[in-house]
């Protein structure tokens, strides 16, 4: 008589098997069958993520036609384009120059915005502040900075302080603002409770919670998005350029706006070798950092 026919489950009539040594191969493996409404559920999901993609291609009035009909377009500006104008004055010289102001405008707006996203992401963490009143105040503040576009920030400062990378840094400080302290405070939620409960325990105030227990527990993580950050905006300069931010992203703009688009390409490849070394450049500090 077999071990199934005695009542033994499946499974430790396998580990029988092995322990006697015998093969369990041509043994019985249960299945796990899905439910009737597992199965349900899925289809449904389905059937709604299909429904909102054929409402998202409808309202996008995507038409394959039109691009397939487009191409002589296409050919035409890629020719305009290639090859790149490399002329040192003024293509190139004036293009290096507006690499480092897009730059500066990504540097600045990253680290000035360090003092703002600290205050906000401690009033705007449970660890670090109980007043539910101050909490919600804080996240409301970061919601509104990172649901507004920078694009439309730069626009703003534009029309207060002038054409110029200065209108971009203010446009970056104050979304940069919202993102970081958003990625800040959600680090800062999920640090260990235990060495901050020790000192609340030996009478330390909240100040000395948080410089002593929360910051030395996250921060390679805090500089690590810091990094992360400073990658995005940088490249988030460009696009503020184009609306009158200064930067590479001007050039780019008057270049369109002058039929000049060999001079165009010579930018936008400016951007990717400058992406590239921000990129690089971050990955090896964040790395330096990991534990």
């Amino acid at each position: 008589m077999s071990e199934a026919d005695l009542g033994v489950p499946p499974q430790a009539a396998r580990m029988s098997a092995l322990v006697d040594g015998r093969t369990p191969e041509r043994m019985p493996v249960q299945r796990k069958r899905r439910s009737p409404r597992a199965i349900g559920m899925a289809a449904g999901i389905t059937a709604v993520l299909v429904a909102l993609h054929i409402a998202a291609w409808l309202g996008a009035e995507m038409d394959l036609g039109m691009l397939a009909e487009g191409w002589h377009g296409m050919v035409r500006f890629v020719s305009e384009a290639i090859p790149p104008d490399l002329t040192w004055d003024p293509v190139v010289k004036d293009g290096l120059d507006a690499c480092l102001v897009t730059l500066w405008i990504g540097l600045l707006g990253t680290t000035l915005s360090i003092p703002f996203t600290i205050v906000l992401c401690v009033l705007g963490t449970r660890a670090t502040n109980g007043n539910a009143a101050v909490y919600q105040v804080a996240r409301g503040i970061m919601s509104f900075l990172r649901a507004v576009p920078d694009v439309v920030f730069a626009l703003v400062f534009v029309t207060a302080v002038g054409l110029g990378p200065f209108a971009g840094v203010l446009a970056l400080i104050c979304n940069n603002t919202g993102v970081m302290g958003k990625l800040w405070s959600e680090a800062m939620e999920e640090v260990d409770d235990g060495p901050a409960q020790a000192l609340r325990i030996a009478g330390a105030g909240r100040t000395q919670l948080i410089a002593h227990a929360v910051l030395p527990a996250c921060l390679p993580q805090l500089v690590g998005l810091a990094l992360y950050r400073l990658d995005v905006n940088v490249r988030s300069s460009l696009v503020l350029g184009l609306v009158g931010a200064g930067g590479i992203g001007f050039l780019i703009n008057q270049s369109i706006q002058e039929f000049r688009f060999d001079q165009m390409l010579t930018y936008i490849l400016m951007v990717l070798v400058l992406v590239v070394i921000v990129d690089l450049l971050s990955s090896f500090v964040r790395r330096r950092l990991a534990p």
